[in-house]
């Protein structure tokens, strides 16, 4: 059994394959899922698990190089955009519209049980070295 990291072995082995500028889409339990994205569903009920925990552990798990949010969470959602800002600085902001579209682009979309407004941000991938 493995002493640390990711437990779900579907989260850990697409952890695994993302490569430089692959990008990740964490989400509250209300963000459209696209098509054809791999999804990993860890929602379980309504704030179950927190979109915080979700980031904390993949702050832990991936070199970030960029984050996107929607231009909307600053004034809606406040705590999530500090959360993001604390992790990996300062976001790029587009419309949530924008958003929304940029999701279908995703290599995976982690869906979380949040279910607070613009809980979601995207995460491009970078390189440890």
């Amino acid at each position: 059994m493995k002493r640390r990291g990711v437990l779900n072995a579907e989260l850990a082995r697409a952890l695994a394959t993302l490569g430089h500028t692959d990008t990740v889409v964490v989400g509250d339990c209300g963000l459209p899922r696209p098509p054809g994205v791999r999804t990993i569903d860890l929602a379980l009920v309504a704030g179950i698990p927190r979109f915080a925990d979700v980031l904390q552990v993949l702050a832990d798990e991936l070199v970030v190089e960029a984050t996107t949010i929607a231009s909307e969470a600053p004034s809606a959602n406040a705590e999530a955009v500090d959360l993001v800002r604390s992790l990996f600085g300062e976001p790029a902001q587009i419309p949530n519209e924008e958003f929304k579209v940029r999701c279908a682009s995703a290599r995976l979309f982690v869906r979380t049980g949040e279910a607070t407004p613009y809980a979601n941000v995207i995460l491009r991938c970078g390189v440890p070295f």
